[in-house]
């Protein structure tokens, strides 16, 4: 997976499950543009995810596997999921949106994350 900093995780709330224990942030120009390219399927499985913020909207042009995204306000609540958003392929934008968690396929199915759920997340600096 591409170096990003700083890392954390990623909580729902709501259902009091991880999404994510392993946490990477997307928040430069160049680390959002990138997000996942160049990342084998392998490598991104369960525990893994990316924060992308600023963002409303994704693609996974390039991209060699299909992921789960969930679209967050600003406050963190989920206001759009994508499942299983497959390979070339754009996700919609949506304006309410503030950040973007991408997952690993079926995530948000095997969490049973919905729209409305709060989600935190807790960033670290890296050692």
């Amino acid at each position: 997976m591409p170096v990003f900093a700083p890392y954390g995780q990623a909580f729902n709330q709501t259902r009091q499950l991880y999404l994510a224990t392993d946490l990477k942030v997307a928040q430069t120009h160049w680390s959002r543009l990138r997000g996942l390219l160049g990342v084998a399927a392998g490598d991104f499985g369960n525990g893994r995810g990316l924060w992308i913020r600023p963002c409303r909207g994704v693609h996974t042009l390039a991209m060699r596997f299909p992921i789960d995204v969930i679209y967050l306000d600003r406050a963190g609540t989920v206001v759009h999921v994508e499942h299983n958003l497959q390979p070339w392929r754009f996700s919609p934008v949506r304006m309410q949106a503030a950040s973007i968690l991408e997952l690993p396929s079926h995530t948000v199915a095997r969490t049973g994350t919905a729209l409305g759920d709060r989600i935190e997340i807790k960033m670290r600096e890296t050692d």
